[in-house]
């Protein structure tokens, strides 16, 4: 093999990773898996997308090796391949977000109004000092795979019916799966709604692990 061909090999086998990557619901598979493992039951649902619609789009990454998986019984769990996939996602994401202004466009028809938010380095000061609640809005499986240590769990969908089990002399802060994330914005909408101090995380559990930062489970 020449030079030439042996460099076009080379930089045929670089695009298997950015072939995996061009997909919308790929890259939402993958902001789903940096969360915890899942299967593909569990990814369906939370897409609201057809097993078999999911299930390609797996075997696409895990072609890629982006994806891994064990077997528990008859399930099949996925996970990211490793944290650098999880880099990887999020360089996407900023690059996006830097250089097409359509993202701009999209997230804030996705997201709605902005809130008030804190920076990772606010929130842990705060916590420090005993000033803050943290509450993890995403659902039950998500926390339990890991979340911010001392954060209270309760998903979007029970914030209102569980006001009570926040206390009511603090503020909170919530957060969720990421900076392109919807729940913490809507459970800062909720909660302020109801007459309480709420804030929400300028980011979320992504670049909370991103950063190195000490996760609980």
């Amino acid at each position: 093999m020449g030079e030439r061909a042996a460099k076009t090999v080379l930089f045929e086998q670089l695009a298997r990773v950015s072939k995996a990557l061009a997909s919308g619901k790929r890259l939402e598979l993958l902001d789903l898996l940096a969360q915890g493992e899942r299967t593909v039951e569990a990814l369906a649902r939370a897409m609201e997308l057809r097993l078999s619609t999911v299930s390609a789009h797996l075997q696409t990454l895990k072609r890629a090796n982006l994806v891994a998986t064990r077997r528990a019984g008859t399930k099949i769990y996925y996970r990211l391949a490793g944290v650098d996939v999880a880099a990887l996602y999020a360089l996407v994401r900023t690059v996006a977000g830097e250089h097409l202004s359509d993202v701009e466009t999209a997230r804030i028809a996705y997201l709605g109004p902005d809130t008030e938010h804190v920076t990772r380095e606010e929130l842990l000061e705060r916590v420090r000092s005993g000033e803050v609640t943290v509450l993890d809005v995403r659902p039950a499986e998500e926390y339990a795979a890991g979340h911010i240590p001392g954060a209270l769990s309760i998903p979007l969908d029970e914030l209102a019916e569980r006001l009570g089990d926040l206390p009511a002399d603090q503020e909170i802060v919530a957060y969720c799966r990421g900076a392109y994330c919807v729940l913490a914005y809507d459970a800062v909408r909720l909660l302020t709604a109801r007459g309480r101090p709420a804030r929400r995380l300028a980011d979320g559990m992504l670049e909370w692990r991103l950063a190195d930062l000490p996760v609980a489970t």
